[in-house]
């Protein structure tokens, strides 16, 4: 594989410049140029992302790395639904940012290992709610949401083609 020094470099600053959420602002914020920088290169970046979230270890490095994976999926950019055996170990982190990022992704992506997850993140922020500043259980839900109607979708498939089977059969 041959190095982006581009790529690389914007990678290994993830996590610099973020501001988490306040009382004054319910969201984060990152460096858009970075962030822009990573989207353009699309696929490339990937493996550098996956490497870089495999040690990132403060909050601030994985908000921002999962920030570029969820807004590449807005892209359109594949082979992320692939990265879940990296992202999933931020399945049990408490942090409601991190569990909103996760959420966001896993509700694009619908990686069928994530519907567990989810449902033990909505679990726990019902049990014990830990954001002042904005209410995870909406973005969580939402994304539960999302795997049910797929779930409702792929199950009327199956369940039409037979009848219509039947149909063009008479």
């Amino acid at each position: 594989m041959v190095v982006n020094l581009s790529i690389q470099s914007n990678v290994s600053q993830l996590g610099q410049g973020v501001s988490l959420p306040n009382f004054q602002r319910n969201y984060c914020t990152y460096n858009e140029q970075r962030t822009n920088e990573l989207l353009n290169a699309k696929e490339e970046a990937l493996p550098y992302i996956d490497t870089f979230l495999k040690t990132a270890n403060t909050e601030e490095q994985v908000l921002d790395g999962l920030q570029v994976l969820d807004k590449m999926l807005d892209k359109g950019v594949k082979g992320i639904d692939k990265m879940y055996p990296t992202i999933a170990r931020f399945n049990d982190v408490t942090s409601p940012n991190v569990q909103v990022m996760l959420a966001g992704i896993y509700r694009k992506t619908l990686v069928p290992d994530a519907f567990g997850p989810l449902n033990k993140m909505m679990f726990r922020q019902t049990i014990m709610p830990n954001s002042p500043y904005f209410d995870p259980t909406e973005e969580i839900g939402g994304a539960i949401m999302e795997y049910l109607k797929n779930q409702s979708n792929i199950n009327s498939t199956m369940v039409q083609k037979p009848s219509e089977a039947l149909i063009s059969k008479q």
